[in-house]
């Protein structure tokens, strides 16, 4: 995969050089360039927003910068992301998506907005939440590293994400490891007992029983099979602990 960046502080992505992210781009999995579009201004000052028509507070990205950046390297088959607070909210079923580009471009905003001009350069207006940062640099970190971390090779198996949080759509079940006992908490018996099947099951239940506990607008979307359907009945209808569901 290819992506680049356009943004005035190119300075911000470093870390981007680290951690998994880092290490897909030695391995060439990914390759990852900026550009400051602040380069391209055709205006002495290297200006790069300006008042908006019709008056109104803040100041405009102006087209021309993002326009000459974009001409300056191929993304004909791209998808162009505008990191935009109108945009729609970011999520692992988006990062899954963006995992199966070539390239992708991602167009980091400041000031009050755009020029509505230059969303005719995009493909995708996204949103990492509904709140509004200073810039956009911050959002495309974080898409960045939630889509290359998706990259087969990146993780070394493709099961190390399958069980994330939210790639099955539900909250991940809670994990332990050594020692079994550390200051008088255990891990649980169940995790202990070599039982696959019982494993398994108490994972699904907690895997539930924290996702109806924290995000129960998950479920509204979740397609529970028949066994996860019978789960949630109980956990609804009763106070007493998941080994207890789960027997």
């Amino acid at each position: 995969m290819r992506v680049d960046i356009l943004t005035i502080f190119p300075e911000m992505f470093s870390p981007l050089n680290q951690s998994m992210v880092g290490k897909a781009q030695e391995k060439e999995i990914v390759e990852i360039y900026t550009h400051d579009f602040r380069e391209n201004a055709d205006n002495k000052q290297r200006h790069v927003d300006d008042m908006p028509y019709g008056g109104g507070q803040g100041m405009l990205l102006m087209p021309q910068p993002i326009f000459d950046t974009m001409d300056k390297f191929s993304h004909e088959n791209a998808r162009v992301i505008l990191l935009d607070p109108a945009g729609k909210k970011f999520n692992q079923k988006v990062a899954e998506e963006l995992a199966k580009e070539e390239q992708l471009v991602f167009i980091c905003g400041h000031y009050e907005g755009y020029d509505e001009r230059i969303k005719s350069l995009v493909t995708d207006e996204i949103s990492l939440g509904d709140f509004v940062l200073t810039g956009g640099e911050v959002a495309a970190n974080v898409m960045i590293d939630a889509v290359v971390r998706l990259l087969p090779g990146v993780l070394g198996k493709q099961v190390s994400h399958e069980d994330d949080s939210f790639s099955s759509g539900l909250l991940e079940y809670p994990q332990y490891t050594r020692p079994e006992d550390f200051r008088g908490l255990r891990v649980p018996e169940v995790l202990m007992s070599g039982h696959h099947e019982n494993i398994r099951k108490w994972r699904l239940t907690e895997s539930l029983k924290k996702t109806l506990k924290r995000r129960p607008d998950l479920l509204e979307n979740y397609s529970a099979n028949e066994e996860e359907i019978k789960i949630l009945e109980k956990l609804r209808e009763t106070s007493d602990d998941t080994q207890d569901v789960v027997e």
